[in-house]
């Protein structure tokens, strides 16, 4: 896992920043609001056909309670018929042929079943069909003649006792007269027996129930909702073309009969996918009953919904567009932006420092391409410094060669100058010249001393060993006019520093300051340990400069070329210093006119050979 995850990360670190910002941008963004949508576009379709289904059942439950008080009525008028004597007079007398008045008067006296039908808006009308021949059928009593009695619902009605009542979608009576231009038609009627024990017969009842009235109801219904009787037939529908054909016609093959049932189901009918829900009401004394259909269509019920989902997913498909427009254009700025700071940055690898990055913007990316100038700036004055550096390197390198050079030239035949001072020195001691000759030692071992000097550094004892050499043969020049005092702290004199820095400072203040001086002149060294520094001040009472002339001195020793009549002194001092210590520990002048110089510099305690 841990090797996956690094794979991943190096992956997405060689990514260019653009496509790794589009990458993101479809994993982070993109693709869960998509699926977010289609899960919320899916519940709301799934949620709308749910309100359906709960719609339709309860539209079928109002409806079986509407139909169901609608053929109470026939059932109730069937009850109070199934007693009526009149009736059964009627219907069980037998008529004489030649006297057809008394069954006129018979029809005519019989009102019962109009009556019904003119009070009843539920009832359509009423037959009564009876095994009696010496009947004229009117529509009302009719004869049950072999026709009639081959019929279904007959048979079933002559089997069943007088209690039990069905419920059949039967020709109405013009279909079993000798009318001619009788059409019958089909109506949903109660069917039952009824005993005429008097007579020892029986008849059967039929009272067509008034479709229309249903049929009204349906229409307002919002699915399409049929009723069935147990043989499967539609006998009212809210499309009223479907009247009279089958459910297995209209697709919907759904179990019909005698047992009550209510359930909700999915059906595919003509590849088209429905809900359909079924609602069985088997009246009171009833064998069987009536199915209540009701179906809708999924794509009839979700079309709002899918609509509106695609308007919202064509809505959210346009703004993650928008968003991925906005990235992509985003990302390409960043890209070009650094790019462009990576071709300044590969200029400048290649040493082109007059590089300048020009990119707008106060953001990281133009915080970035300030400090590239910033950088390249420092870069150059760097490399400046050094190059001054390394040039004031190489100007001393060759300073210091000549200097070398002029010790070699001096350096010409020391054993015959050596052995010439040595004659001179004893001539003057055999002669009594003891000054003489301890002059002439201070000169050969000042000389020797010189001669002897290389690159290496010297205590500060030895350098003022020289120098006190130095002082002795220059007081033997000027007598009692020269003075000097050499006063070294005893934790300096073991502090080493370059040769020859001393006595050139000494040789300065006696030439300059004290020569042209008619009184007496006195030189000073104090040689002070303070901290992990040593302070070494040569101080003379000499003639002393002007402003003028100190700054020009000043300027002269800090100069980087050297002159051709320069020489080792305060310069060379002064850049030796500079070079092994830095230039904090140059040299230091004050001057003033008339009173004497003072020159000073301090070097690390700490150094050592």
């Amino acid at each position: 896992m841990k090797h996956v995850r690094k794979r991943f990360v190096r992956w997405l670190n060689d990514m260019k920043i653009r496509n790794k910002l589009i990458f993101f941008y479809v994993i982070v963004v993109m693709i869960p609001v998509l699926v977010v949508g289609f899960i919320v576009i899916q519940y709301f379709r799934q949620d709308a056909l749910e309100k359906a289904t709960e719609q339709t059942e309860v539209n079928v439950q109002r409806m079986k309670t509407q139909i169901e008080n609608q053929i109470t009525i026939p059932i109730n008028v069937s009850n109070q018929l199934l007693l009526d004597r009149d009736m059964e007079r009627v219907a069980t007398t037998l008529y004489p042929a030649d006297d057809p008045i008394m069954l006129v008067n018979a029809y005519r006296g019989y009102t019962d079943f109009a009556d019904y039908a003119r009070a009843y808006s539920e009832i359509r009308s009423i037959q009564l069909y009876v095994q009696n021949p010496t009947l004229q059928d009117n529509l009302e009593f009719m004869n049950a003649t072999s026709k009639v009695r081959e019929t279904s619902w007959y048979k079933e009605a002559a089997e069943r006792g007088g209690r039990s009542i069905a419920w059949a979608y039967i020709n109405d009576a013009t279909a079993y007269t000798n009318l001619s231009n009788a059409t019958a038609t089909k109506q949903l009627s109660l069917v039952r027996q009824i005993l005429f024990p008097n007579a020892n017969s029986l008849g059967v009842l039929v009272i067509q129930v008034n479709t229309d009235y249903l049929n009204s109801l349906l229409s307002q219904e919002p699915f399409d909702t049929m009723v069935a009787d147990k043989d499967g037939y539609i006998v009212a529908a809210k499309d009223r073309s479907t009247i009279g054909r089958t459910l297995s016609d209209m697709g919907f093959e759904v179990a019909v009969g005698d047992q009550e049932q209510e359930r909700t189901f999915e059906r595919n009918i003509d590849g088209v996918d429905y809900r359909v829900s079924i609602n069985t009401l088997i009246p009171e004394s009833s064998k069987n009953g009536l199915t209540i259909v009701s179906a809708f269509s999924s794509e009839s019920i979700v079309h709002d919904a899918n609509r509106i989902g695609l308007i919202g997913a064509g809505l959210i498909i346009f703004i993650l567009l928008m968003a991925l427009l906005a990235v992509y254009f985003n990302s390409r700025l960043i890209s070009s932006r650094l790019l462009k700071l990576n071709r300044n940055l590969n200029r400048v690898a290649e040493g082109d420092l007059d590089t300048v990055s020009r990119i707008d913007g106060h953001d990281e990316i133009g915080q970035l391409s300030e400090q590239f100038n910033y950088m390249v700036t420092n870069i150059k004055e760097l490399m400046n410094q050094v190059y001054e550096a390394s040039e004031a390197n190489n100007r001393l390198e060759v300073m210091q060669r000549e200097i070398k050079l002029k010790m070699l030239a001096s350096q010409i035949n020391p054993h015959f100058l050596f052995n010439a001072l040595e004659s001179i020195r004893m001539r003057a001691h055999i002669q009594g010249e003891k000054d003489i000759a301890r002059i002439v030692r201070l000169l050969g071992k000042l000389i020797r001393r010189n001669l002897e000097i290389g690159h290496r550094h010297t205590s500060l004892k030895s350098e003022l060993d020289m120098v006190q050499s130095y002082l002795e043969i220059q007081k033997f020049r000027h007598g009692d006019r020269l003075h000097y005092e050499l006063a070294a702290a005893p934790d300096t004199l073991d502090v080493f520093l370059p040769p020859l820095i001393v006595q050139p400072l000494i040789e300065n203040a006696i030439v300059h300051g004290l020569e042209n001086k008619e009184a007496e002149g006195t030189v000073s060294l104090h040689a002070s340990r303070i901290g992990e520094e040593v302070l070494i001040d040569v101080i003379d009472n000499g003639a002393g400069m002007t402003p003028e002339r100190l700054r020009q001195v000043e300027e002269s020793i800090r100069e980087k070329d050297e002159k051709e009549e320069s020489r080792i002194g305060l310069r060379n001092v002064h850049q030796r210093l500079v070079m092994t210590y830095g230039e904090e520990c140059g040299l230091h002048i004050s001057s003033e006119l008339g009173k004497g110089t003072q020159i000073y510099f301090k070097i690390p305690a700490g150094r050592d050979e």
